[in-house]
């Protein structure tokens, strides 16, 4: 009986080293090549920014419409609309700074691309798909000594000072400044 102890306990040892070395395979995973898990990482990144890029398409395309259609006010009105339901997205920011620039609203069209740019730095990336770089360098280069001379004769004004520091933000921004 004393033989068969052992042997029981033997292959009792044995399954365990099996069930063990099963274990932390499985648990372990398949070793991977960094440079191939740097890849899948860099291609998920690249796939959930097209899903954003596409989203924020489809979610201001009625802002798009009416904009083109001429209804200004009603496209402001969506504008608004979206957001209150995302409030810290920019791009319904730059497009509210273009209509307002369109309309000739100049200090409030800089105050939202400020806040754009800082929600989201993409808009003066060259690279990106959402750049309106090209757009804000031609405010900058256009409203920047207007501002400049007008804070000059009125340097007490609050609301002067605040777009002429809005337009040296934008500035700064495009000349790769960060936040």
């Amino acid at each position: 009986m004393a033989g068969r102890d052992r042997f029981d306990i033997l292959i009792a040892g044995g399954m365990l080293v099996c069930v063990l070395t099963l274990g932390v395979l499985l648990a372990g995973g398949q070793e991977r090549d960094p440079s191939t898990a740097a890849l899948d990482k860099a291609l998920e990144q690249q796939i959930a920014y097209q899903a954003r890029i596409d989203f924020l398409h489809n979610l201001y395309q009625p802002v798009e419409d009416l904009r083109l259609a001429g209804q200004v006010s009603a496209a402001l009105l969506k504008l608004d609309e979206l957001a209150r339901h995302y409030p810290q997205e920019a791009h319904g920011q730059i497009l509210q700074a273009e209509i307002l620039l369109e309309r000739g609203v100049t200090r409030e069209s800089i105050d939202h691309y400020v806040r754009a740019l800082r929600l989201n730095g993409d808009y003066v990336d060259k690279a990106s798909p959402l750049s309106r770089r090209s757009e804000i360098e031609q405010l900058v280069e256009a409203q920047l000594p207007v501002f400049a001379a007008r804070v000059r004769k009125n340097p007490q004004d609050p609301a002067l000072q605040k777009s002429l520091t809005g337009l040296y933000y934008l500035q700064s921004r495009l000349a790769g400044g960060c936040e």
